[in-house]
């Protein structure tokens, strides 16, 4: 019988993303921003958006946030508000500095895309969307039963 060979997906994943990470941080360094930086401007909305909701939609930690918010906001890319209705709130805006980092993010994003899509056919697109929601849910699904055995050892 054949052996079969062993398939790391992580590993692949990893080296992918690190070296999509690379040109990420390149490119937002020639627009003297980071990686980090072109997220969150992203991820702002025009209505403003809670900050407490920019970490989870990243995955970034608080600590890491707060601090590239700080930054952001010394250099003129975006202001906080207290909410109207709830005072508890800060909402995130951008200011135009960060509009027009906004859309220099956004260009990218679309040119890198793009030609993404010119050399992968839909088909093979829909597949590997496939996959990379089954690796979600494989990864969630393993975390809960983490959570599960800290309860138990905890309990």
């Amino acid at each position: 019988m054949a052996e079969q060979p062993t398939i790391l997906f992580d590993f692949y994943i990893r080296h992918v993303w690190h070296r999509v990470s690379r040109m990420y941080n390149a490119k937002a360094a020639e627009a003297g921003i980071t990686m980090s930086m072109g997220f969150i401007l992203m991820n702002v909305d025009k209505e403003g958006t809670p900050s407490t909701q920019l970490g989870p939609r990243m995955g970034m930690e608080p600590t890491s946030l707060s601090r590239t918010l700080k930054t952001m906001e010394d250099k003129g890319y975006i202001s906080r508000k207290e909410d109207e209705v709830d005072k508890r709130k800060v909402l995130i805006f951008l200011t135009p500095s960060g509009v027009e980092k906004r859309r220099l993010v956004r260009d990218f994003l679309i040119e890198f895309n793009g030609k993404l899509f010119a050399k992968i056919p839909p088909s093979k697109s829909k597949v590997f969307m496939e996959v990379m929601e089954k690796i979600d849910l494989t990864i969630e699904n393993e975390l809960l039963l983490m959570n599960k055995v800290d309860e138990s050892i905890t309990v």
